[in-house]
């Protein structure tokens, strides 16, 4: 039984190891600055004063391509492991990567034709 978990307790002590030591050697040999205390009125966002007004709000085109865009990605990573295996699959498996590919595209002309691709 211990057998089995053996490497998985071997590569979660290395990884952790690995870890520990390029944190200390962080502490060790990166650079020291002095702290400045901040008041908690200051805004933060990633290390920068935020100069963005209160009321500011990002349009609705600009979330829209980006839904859109990991979309039609992920849509597109599922064509890798039947090209992968392409041989292994057969002539059925590429029928229905034309299939998919031509919904993609008639997806894709519809997100076009509607406008949602414009940046407003």
């Amino acid at each position: 039984m211990l057998r089995s978990y053996l490497p998985a307790i071997v590569f979660l002590v290395l990884g952790g190891g690995i870890g520990v030591v390029f944190a200390c050697l962080n502490r060790l040999l990166g650079p020291s600055r002095k702290k400045v205390r901040k008041s908690t009125d200051d805004p933060y966002e990633c290390g920068l004063p935020s100069e963005v007004q209160q009321g500011f709000r990002f349009g609705i085109s600009f979330y829209l391509i980006a839904m859109l865009f990991i979309l039609f990605d992920i849509e597109t990573i599922f064509l890798y492991p039947v090209a992968v295996q392409l041989r292994a699959f057969g002539t059925f498996a590429l029928i229905e990567i034309g299939v998919f590919i031509f919904l993609l595209m008639v997806a894709f002309v519809y997100v076009w034709r509607r406008g949602a691709l414009e940046w407003r």
